[in-house]
């Protein structure tokens, strides 16, 4: 599978790779279950490949891993001060037109 994204509808277990535990059971779930009669609301998981891609723009992953490298789990505080630059560098990086696209293209035919 390539893209960005992927309807829940297409993945089974097989696909954790690309779009992991969560979104796989899902998959399997409308899959499975959708054929015994139990509605599961539709949707899709964003790949593996879109979050590498978004990290690999901008040095963003440089940046974290420079972050996380010399941090010490056990220092709480220190721990929230590095998640709390962490998720700001994230919200703070654009978000391609071609994720952007795959997002907005999918969302509306979840609907």
């Amino acid at each position: 599978m390539t893209g960005y994204t992927i309807p829940f509808n297409r993945l089974d277990m097989h696909d954790v790779p690309s779009v992991g535990g969560k979104n796989a059971s899902l998959g399997e779930m409308i899959g499975k279950l959708g054929k015994a009669g139990v509605r599961v609301p539709d949707g899709f998981a964003t790949t593996a490949q879109a979050y590498r891609d978004f990290i690999a723009q901008d040095g963003l992953g440089a940046r974290i891993a420079a972050e996380l490298a010399g941090l010490d789990v056990d220092d709480v505080t220190r721990l929230a001060e590095c998640g709390r630059r962490v998720r700001g560098w994230i919200l703070a990086t654009p978000c391609s037109s071609p994720r952007r696209g795959a997002w907005a293209n999918s969302s509306c035919r979840a609907r």
